[in-house]
Formats: C-alpha cells, structure tokens, sequence
C-alpha cells in the first residue's frame, strides 16, 4: 500500500541544528562545537523532563534555558544580546542539502513538518529558507504535549485526518522515531551519522541514510 502523507520531525531532520556552530564560533572561539552539542542535549533533556512533570513550557523558552546553561557550563560569558543572538540562528538553520527538492520528488504526497518547536520559531525557519509552499507545519505547542508522549502523535493523525498506516514518519532522533512506531506510524530513521539503532524492542519501519531517496509504500 503506498503512503498518503510524509510527515518530518524539523530540527536534525529536515534542518541542521549544529549549524549553529558558526555563530557560536563568532561569539566564542574555539567554543563552538563543545556549546552546540551540550545545547542541544540539554534542550531535549529539558523537554523530557518538563513532558514527565506535566509542565508544558514552550519550545523556545526550553531552548532559552538550555542555552543559558550550556554557556555557563563551558565557562562562556554572556549578555542578554549575546543569548537573542543565537537564539534567533534558529530561524535560519540551515537545511540539509535535499530538502530543498522533497517537494519536487514526492509531488502527490502531502509533506507536512510535526515538531516540538513553536509556530514562532518554525514559520520564519521555513520563510528564510524559501520553503514555505513545501510543507504544512503541525507544531507540538497546539495541543501542549512535546513528542514524543502518544498524544502528541495522535494530534498529528487528527490533523492530517489519514488512518495510521497511511502516514510514514521521518526523523533522525531515535526517540522520536521510537514513540511514533509505538504509537502505530510506520517510521522511517533518517541515520545520516550512520548510528547504530538503540535497544528500545522498536525498530523503524525504514532506516534511511538521507532524504534523498524515501520509500513509497509498504507492504
């Protein structure tokens, strides 16, 4: 049976978040990756924790802080300007180099983004990259339930109003992938590092090494 509706995690899948690195690097030399790479565990970690103690807090505020400790924790001096400085390179992470073209591949799929992220924080993302009329955006900050707790899926399907089995979940976070499968998506892990699956007794549907070339149908 083929797949009606492509839905993508946004950040690590669709759009680079080390791509802050350069900036990063502007602002502390020699700091950058070290910084990126703790912002960004802290930013999921932070996420989880608020999702299990039932209290919702925005994406970009969950980012804010996980910047905020990032910073202080690799010994980075900061102002405010410093901090709305790389905030807002979240509005212009860079794409992966095929995404550009997934609307051009895949014309009689319905393509849509289902991310943590904020509306805020999504729409100019899509407008800097010149990708707004290539994707609907669902965002985990309408219903208040961050992926992946199974309402938060279940959101999505009501949204796309398709069975689960006609939806072919992409995102290149295990965890992510994880929830999605045990909630009843068919599931493709975008595995561009060329990780090894984690033991979680799931596994994805598809393992895919970019976006590039994605699967139609299932059997």
């Amino acid at each position: 049976m083929n797949y009606q509706a492509y839905v993508f995690d946004a950040y690590g899948t669709l759009f680079d978040v080390h791509s802050v690195k350069d900036a990063i690097h502007r602002c502390y030399p020699e700091k950058g990756p070290d910084i990126s790479e703790d912002w960004r565990n802290r930013q999921i970690h932070y996420c989880m924790i608020r999702q299990l103690i039932q209290g919702y807090q925005p994406f970009d505020l969950v980012t804010k802080w996980a910047l905020l400790d990032a910073l202080t924790t690799n010994d980075a001096g900061f102002n405010d300007e410093t901090v709305d400085q790389l905030m807002n390179q979240y509005q212009h992470l860079k794409p992966y180099h095929e995404v550009s073209q997934l609307a051009v591949n895949n014309p009689d799929k319905e393509l849509t983004i289902f991310s943590n992220g904020t509306r805020s924080m999504l729409q100019p993302l899509l407008e800097n990259n010149q990708l707004t009329n290539s994707f609907s955006l669902l965002s985990a900050d309408d219903p208040k339930v961050y992926k992946p707790h199974p309402d938060a899926y279940q959101f999505a399907q009501e949204k796309l109003d398709q069975e689960k089995d006609d939806i072919l979940f992409f995102s290149s976070n295990p965890w992510d992938i994880a929830g999605a499968t045990q909630y009843g998506f068919h599931t493709a892990w975008v595995n561009r590092n060329k990780m090894k699956w984690p033991e979680l007794g799931l596994q994805p549907t598809h393992t895919l090494k970019d976006l590039s070339h994605i699967p139609d149908k299932h059997s």
